[in-house]
């Protein structure tokens, strides 16, 4: 008979039967429904032939009442060889703990490469990589993910214009682009200051060139504060009476501060209640492994018995070597949070609304711009919220080049 596919798999044995016209117990089993093929003569009174491992039951049953001997002289296919190599424990418990050893071998930071960055500013990542826990020997599933890491170092290393973070195997990968500090480029050469914008002259500081206005006046933006042309006076002849005079233009680069006052009108709004979640800075962290959408605990259990919680979820792939596995090592932290609410009276939402335009427009200005005043304009209270027209007086420097024109 044809040896029916896939029983190697599922496993297989051979019977031998033993009495009279052991054939005819053959076909008792094929009329019964088993599977038997290769079946053949051993000896006068016994025949051999392969059984499928599930019908092992059935040839039991069907022995009964027969006056033959079955016996099983060979066991072939996987369920076998898995059976015997599992009562050998030292190589099952060796095994196991070489994959394990494999396992945790794999989920570790074995190296950490920077490219693409001088040597003084790769010293300064790696200590800031070290003091975020990226290291030679650090469990992978336990670092914060590729883009915290990278957002974090170009907060914290400023010479750094970007920087891209991955991981690779056990290698973590990191390659920055220094920042290149482009200077607002000065005017070469001879030039004049002019006012940037509108304001009336305060205080001047003129240590190169011709002041062009005084204290207290007023200025419209292109005006010359400062001129880089400077007038000298030549005389020529023998004769003092035929003294002519004539007029050299001298140029230079002018160089000086003017500060001035200048106005701001800006709007803003500010509402009379607001709501907002502040963290109390208690908290607790749990681990779990993931398995799809399903999370094993393996520390901290139970809930936090706080009122209101505010979740953060941190999920590292587990590797195999090189091989991404669909399990992951979740950290989770469990804050705990309380709701505030804000009630101002309209004064109130005024004060902060001018301390808010004051604040935005110092942003807007830079730190040497001081804002020395502010008037509302118009204030106005609707829908729970106020609204204010503001004046802002600053004083600033608005002196900027411009190159003068020396014609051919």
């Amino acid at each position: 008979m044809k040896q029916i596919q896939g029983s190697y798999i599922t496993g297989y044995v051979t019977v031998l039967v033993e009495g009279n016209m052991p054939e005819l117990f053959f076909q008792d089993c094929i009329n019964n429904g088993i599977t038997v093929w290769e079946i053949k003569r051993e000896a006068p009174n016994a025949c051999s032939g392969n059984v499928k491992l599930k019908d092992i039951g059935k040839i039991k049953s069907l022995r009964r009442g027969k006056n033959y001997k079955v016996s099983f002289t060979r066991k072939k296919g996987y369920p076998f060889i898995l059976s015997r190599f599992f009562r050998r424990k030292e190589i099952v418990i060796g095994m196991a703990l070489s994959i394990l050893l494999i396992f945790f071998l794999s989920n570790i930071i074995w190296k950490v490469e920077i490219t693409g960055v001088p040597k003084d500013i790769e010293e300064k990542i790696d200590k800031q990589l070290r003091d975020y826990g990226v290291h030679p020997g650090a469990w992978s599933f336990t670092l914060d993910k590729p883009g915290e890491i990278q957002r974090n170092l170009t907060e914290d290393v400023p010479e750094l214009l970007w920087v891209g973070v991955h991981k690779k195997g056990t290698t973590f990968f990191l390659e920055g682009v220094e920042k290149t500090i482009v200077e607002e480029g000065e005017v070469e050469g001879p030039r004049d200051l002019v006012a940037s914008k509108k304001g009336v002259i305060k205080n001047m500081y003129v240590s190169k060139g011709l002041p062009k206005v005084e204290i207290n006046d007023y200025v419209e933006p292109g005006d010359v504060l400062v001129s880089g042309t400077l007038n000298e006076v030549e005389e020529q002849g023998e004769d003092e009476e035929e003294i002519n005079e004539k007029e050299k233009r001298i140029l230079v680069a002018s160089e000086g501060e003017i500060i001035a006052n200048t106005w701001y009108e800006t709007n803003v709004t500010i509402p009379l209640q607001a709501n907002y979640e502040l963290l109390t800075g208690k908290h607790e962290k749990k681990y779990f492994i993931g398995f799809g959408d399903f999370h094993l605990p393996i520390w901290g259990f139970g809930s936090p018995e706080y009122e209101d919680i505010h979740r953060e979820d941190t999920k590292n792939s587990l590797y195999f070597f090189k091989w991404k596995l669909p399990i992951s090592f979740i950290e989770t932290t469990l804050s705990e949070k309380t709701y505030n609410k804000i009630e101002r009276t309209k004064e109130q939402a005024i004060q902060a609304g001018i301390e808010q335009a004051k604040q935005e427009l110092q942003l807007q200005l830079g730190p040497d711009a001081v804002i020395t005043s502010e008037k509302v304009l118009h204030e106005s209270e609707e829908s729970g919220k106020v609204k204010l027209s503001l004046y802002l007086t600053v004083e600033e420097d608005i002196a900027k080049a411009q190159p003068i024109n020396q014609g051919d």
